[in-house]
């Protein structure tokens, strides 16, 4: 496995004193002149950097010394969890910055420049636009206080949250925020539970509160978060969907660049804003770029990984419940060894075709410590084809959409109906979709268990899933007949849908 290192110099000091002086033939009280520092290089592209230090003043401020010492530039630090970002053009940065004291790790957070930038796939689900005529014959069928296109959306009855928003839609105590592509707070039914007083964009890895700041760049392109938004909180207000949530208040928390890619930077940024501004739930629908997998072995990896992990568990020590999607790659995460021929994939460098060792390596944030872990199910019930799996390694299963699991509706189409920006609503499959469905039940019991901790709260979801067990017949999600995925474990926890499918009406009871 090929790995990206920084280049090391090693350095040889020589004790300033007789032995000195007599080498240089000295005489002693004449006093020889201080070696001049050599000048950081400035050769190399301009990358972006996370250091990881001792969470402490003194530390942090002498790091921001190195910083500078290393030809580099202070983005910002964060010093209840001591992680440094920074810019440089020195292809000896990281290295340096490793060899100061209080230094944990440090390591580029990409491999191409800052600019320009690449483009990558962020695991964008299929984006399919609501067709007239369908939206028309949910309407005419919607009643009892449905939304109008709520009878398009099976995921809801799926885990009861249609029946739970009857007893408890939610304390406006309670908010999500949605770390993604920006979220379009101005549509019909996401702007009556908007938050923007918790909303910020961390794409430079510093958080800017500008109004609209949080907005997606292009709506066109970058429509991923505002779906995210409606399943989780979309008002039952007359218009459009609803929500797994429809009264708690959602927040934006922007990540990707123009280029749809989400920097380890902007990650944290987004975790110790949500920590610092009350919000109770984070969803987490994408892995942090360049690499799938971050691994301990490789130095720029493991810092991306770690300076994550100091971030997400900050906001969980602050009350903070973060959910993240499993990913779609049909990968057993509980594998000896998983196939990656997509990292990096920011295009600074080709992509690697290397084999993963699932202990060492982590897909970021979904496998971090304290994170909730989410596979995802179509509208039978079963795993959906594209869903990773793995026993021990997913925590709960929800909707996510699956495309050959066809529902018995008047739209048929196995995919998630949610908000897109510009006031529009349309489909979408992935586990992308199915970790809003559990941040949403997430919000339910934070609303419903107010004083009731992260771990507290990551325990009931997991109470009070409802477990389909292993299919009995061999697993062919996309019926081709072939075996696609092998489930391992128990009815109460197995490989494919943790400790079961989450349970809104349980949550609120």
């Amino acid at each position: 496995m090929a790995h990206l290192r920084s280049r090391r110099h090693a350095l040889l000091a020589v004790p300033v004193g007789l032995a000195l002086t007599a080498s240089l033939g000295l005489l002693p009280g004449v006093a020889a002149a201080a070696p001049q520092a050599k000048p950081a290089a400035t050769d190399g592209p301009l990358l972006s950097y996370v250091v990881n230090a001792s969470a402490d003043r003194a530390t942090v401020a002498k790091v921001k010394k190195a910083v500078a010492a290393a030809g580099g530039s202070v983005v910002t630090a964060y010093e209840r969890i001591g992680v440094v970002v920074a810019h440089s053009k020195n292809p000896d940065f990281a290295a340096t910055l490793r060899a100061v004291p209080g230094v944990q790790s440090a390591g580029a957070t990409r491999t191409a420049p800052i600019v320009p930038a690449a483009t990558t796939d962020v695991g964008k689900p299929e984006k399919v636009k609501l067709p007239k005529a369908s939206a028309a014959a949910a309407a005419r069928q919607s009643a009892g206080g449905a939304e109008p296109l709520e009878g398009l959306q099976w995921d809801l009855p799926a885990i009861k949250a249609d029946q739970a928003a009857k007893v408890n839609p939610g304390s406006r105590k309670v908010t999500v925020g949605v770390i993604d592509t920006g979220v379009d707070d101005t549509h019909p039914d996401l702007a009556p539970n908007f938050s923007p007083a918790q909303s910020a964009s961390c794409v430079s890895g510093k958080a800017d509160t500008t109004p609209g700041a949080w907005r997606p760049y292009d709506p066109a392109k970058d429509y991923h978060g505002t779906h995210v938004a409606g399943t989780i909180a979309a008002a039952r207000n007359g218009v459009g969907i609803a929500g797994v949530a429809p009264n708690v208040k959602v927040s934006a928390l922007k990540v990707s660049n123009k280029d749809s890619l989400f920097y380890a930077e902007s990650v944290v940024c987004a975790f110790v804003f949500a920590a610092e501004h009350g919000i109770a739930v984070t969803n987490n629908s994408y892995y942090v770029d360049p690499w799938m997998f971050n691994c301990a072995d490789d130095p720029d990896q493991k810092a991306i990984a770690e300076s994550v992990a100091r971030a997400a568990k900050y906001a969980q020590d602050k009350g903070t419940v973060n959910v993240a999607s499993a990913g779609n790659s049909n990968f057993d995460l509980a594998a000896k060894e998983i196939a990656d021929d997509s990292s990096p994939n920011d295009k600074g460098r080709p992509a690697q075709k290397r084999k993963i060792d699932p202990s060492v390596c982590l897909d970021v944030p979904a496998q971090l410590p304290g994170v909730v872990t989410v596979s995802a199910t179509g509208a039978k019930g079963q795993k959906s084809y594209y869903s990773n799996y793995g026993l021990g390694q997913i925590d709960v299963a929800a909707p996510g959409g699956d495309k050959y699991q066809v529902p018995d509706l008047p739209g048929k189409d196995g995919r998630i109906l949610s908000t897109l920006p510009g006031g529009d609503w349309g489909f979408l499959q992935g586990t992308s979709m199915a970790g809003p469905h559990v941040a949403g039940v997430a919000a339910l019991l934070k609303s419903a268990h107010p004083k009731s901790s992260p771990q507290e709260i990551q325990w009931l979801l997991k109470a009070q899933a409802d477990n389909p067990g292993c299919p009995t017949a061999p697993y062919d999600g996309d019926g081709d007949g072939k075996v696609d995925a092998v489930c391992t474990g128990t009815k109460p926890v197995n490989g494919f849908y943790g400790y079961g499918i989450v349970d809104a009406l349980d949550a609120v009871r």
